[in-house]
């Protein structure tokens, strides 16, 4: 793929916020999250936050925030008051936009400290609540510490709390799940009418629990039941899918997780936290990590673990693997802006994969066609 140079612009911009604990550990997760032992380091951890917003301040670069994700972990472990005192330290250091996204994950299972009308107060403006499943089998075998009750009661006062909107994540291809369970859970999910769903599949990673002692699974052919006729089902009740697992109701798509997907620059604070940064007064991308363990994070003078370069030859490869991910069309002038090179450097993988059935070109767009989003990495092959 050759290099050919363009303009970058700035993208929109985003903070990512993690709090890595929770009650226990999930037997599926492979996030960067830890067992809850005593009390949490609650001001002591929204300081860290803060102090580490502060040095990353240089890349702001004169832009207000797009949206906030507080993400765990269980955020919910955190009470309004210092979820107050985040945000509002955030907005101090850099400006809000006046329609600002703020997302906060919750689990059910976790709303000792306060309800969600607490957090709305504090300034969240968006919840997600980590449900997986509304059978109790399932729930005890994934080992989340809620059950059917409190998962519904979670939604419910979340729709009497006046967020803007909220999302339920559910999960399908569940040990020992069939198709009536699968569809059984969406549609009591559909029933609590949240504005978004997360529907997605139930994968085996490295360093989990469920990795070294595999639970067994829905076989191909069934996952393949349970996807196409949930997508059904899911279309039906009105939800749109607009990325591969996220659907959700006219007008309330995730703006957080679209700019993440359409390659929008975000700062990732707290432990273990990425970011993705343009800095087109050098041509420049970089990728930050934070340091990852609680207490090192705690201790620590200087936040940053690392920062990568973003080669300027792997930024077409790196934005088509976020922005395949959604359903619609990708704009050319959208590649240029956010890549800093001509849409020409791919033209010829783009060729190539509309040879294959895979996707459609125009002079203004590219887009994948069904058989495409059914065979992405396909496509990617042809820019590696």
């Amino acid at each position: 793929m050759s290099s050919v140079s363009f303009s970058l612009e700035l993208p929109p911009l985003s903070l990512y916020v993690h709090i890595p604990w929770c009650v226990q550990k999930c037997p599926y997760c492979d996030f960067n999250s830890h067992g809850q032992h005593g009390e949490l380091p609650q001001a002591e951890y929204i300081q860290a936050l803060l102090r580490d917003l502060s040095a990353d301040l240089h890349y702001v670069q004169g832009r207000s925030l797009h949206s906030i994700f507080i993400g765990g972990g269980t955020p919910s472990l955190f009470d309004a008051q210092h979820i107050k005192q985040l945000l509002d330290g955030v907005e101090s250091r850099i400006p809000f936009a006046a329609d600002i996204e703020i997302t906060m994950e919750a689990n059910p299972g976790t709303l000792e400290h306060d309800d969600f009308a607490a957090y709305r107060a504090a300034g969240v403006t968006r919840l997600s609540i980590g449900v997986q499943s509304f059978a109790s089998d399932k729930l005890n075998l994934l080992g989340r510490i809620h059950d059917r009750d409190e998962a519904q009661t979670a939604a419910r006062l979340a729709a009497k709390a006046g967020y803007k909107s909220f999302n339920l994540d559910l999960m399908h291809g569940l040990p020992d799940q069939n198709l009536e369970q699968a569809m059984a859970d969406i549609d009591t999910a559909a029933a609590l009418n949240p504005p978004h769903l997360s529907w997605y599949q139930l994968t085996i990673e490295p360093n989990t629990l469920f990795h070294s002692r595999p639970p067994q699974l829905p076989d191909d052919e069934a996952l393949w039941d349970i996807y196409r006729q949930g997508q059904e089902k899911l279309r039906q009740l009105g939800y749109e899918q607009y990325e591969i697992s996220a659907y959700a109701k006219p007008g309330f798509q995730c703006r957080h997780n679209l700019n993440y997907w359409q390659f929008g620059d975000y700062l990732g604070i707290g432990c273990g936290a990425h970011g993705k940064i343009t800095l087109p007064e050098t041509d420049r991308m970089v990728r930050t990590v934070k340091i990852k363990h609680p207490r090192g994070y705690l201790d620590a003078d200087d936040y940053n673990y690392d920062t990568v370069e973003v080669d300027s030859e792997d930024r077409p490869l790196e934005y088509l693997m976020n922005r395949l991910r959604l359903m619609t069309p990708i704009p050319k002038a959208e590649f240029e802006a956010r890549t800093g090179m001509s849409a020409a450097v791919v033209e010829q993988g783009m060729a190539s994969g509309a040879e294959r059935g895979l996707v459609t070109v125009s002079d203004t767009h590219w887009t994948l066609t069904d058989k495409g989003h059914f065979f992405v990495n396909d496509l990617l092959s042809q820019f590696c």
